[in-house]
C-alpha cells in the first residue's frame, strides 16, 4: 500500500501486521460498506464465494475465528464436530469487538490483540484469489488460500454438511 496513513485506524493495524509478517499487499478502501459478502463481491467484482468472511464463534466458551466462503453459511453443528467442541454459537458483537478489536462486517483474518484459534473453510481453496475484510467495513484485501493459512495458522475444515 503506497499510503497506509489514509487507511482507517483498524486497517492500519492490519497493514502493520501484514508488513511484520513480510507481506506487502494493497488494502483497498471501498466507497461503500462491504459488511456482507454480497456487498463486498459487488464492490470488488468477484464471485461471492471468493469472499472470505471472518466470523467469530464461541466454542466451549472461547472465541474462535472461522474464515468461511461467502457462498454459504457456516453451520455451528458441523463446526462443533469439526473442531471437537461441545457447543459452538455465533459470538455477540461485544465478544467480536473484544476478541478482534474490530467491528462485525470489517473483521480481518489478522491484526487482533491476541491470536485467535482459526479455522478455514476448505471451499476457499477453489479460488485463486480470495478477498477478506481488512479491519474496517470499507476495506478489503486480496489473499491467496495459502497466504491466508500461513498468516492465520488456520486449520482447514468443512464448515457445512456435505
Amino acid at each position: 500500500m503506497s499510503d497506509a496513513t489514509r487507511l482507517p485506524e483498524r486497517s492500519r493495524l492490519v497493514h502493520r501486521h501484514l508488513l511484520d509478517a513480510g507481506v506487502d499487499i494493497e488494502i483497498r478502501v471501498l466507497p461503500d460498506s462491504a459488511r456482507t459478502a454480497g456487498e463486498a463481491a459487488s464492490a470488488i467484482g468477484c464471485d461471492v464465494a471468493a469472499i472470505a468472511n471472518s466470523l467469530v464463534f464461541v466454542a466451549d466458551g472461547e472465541p474462535v475465528l472461522v474464515m468461511t466462503s461467502g457462498g454459504h453459511r457456516a453451520e455451528p453443528v458441523v463446526l462443533a464436530r469439526q473442531i471437537g467442541a461441545d457447543e459452538v454459537m455465533m459470538a455477540p458483537a461485544s465478544v467480536v469487538r473484544e476478541a478482534t478489536g474490530q467491528a462485525i462486517g470489517g473483521v480481518a483474518p489478522v491484526g487482533h490483540p491476541t491470536r485467535l484459534r482459526t479455522y478455514i473453510d476448505e471451499t476457499l481453496a477453489e479460488h485463486g484469489e480470495i478477498w477478506a475484510a481488512a479491519g474496517h467495513p470499507h476495506t478489503v484485501m486480496p489473499l491467496t488460500f495459502d497466504l491466508l493459512r500461513e498468516l492465520t495458522g488456520g486449520r482447514v475444515i468443512a464448515v457445512t454438511a456435505p
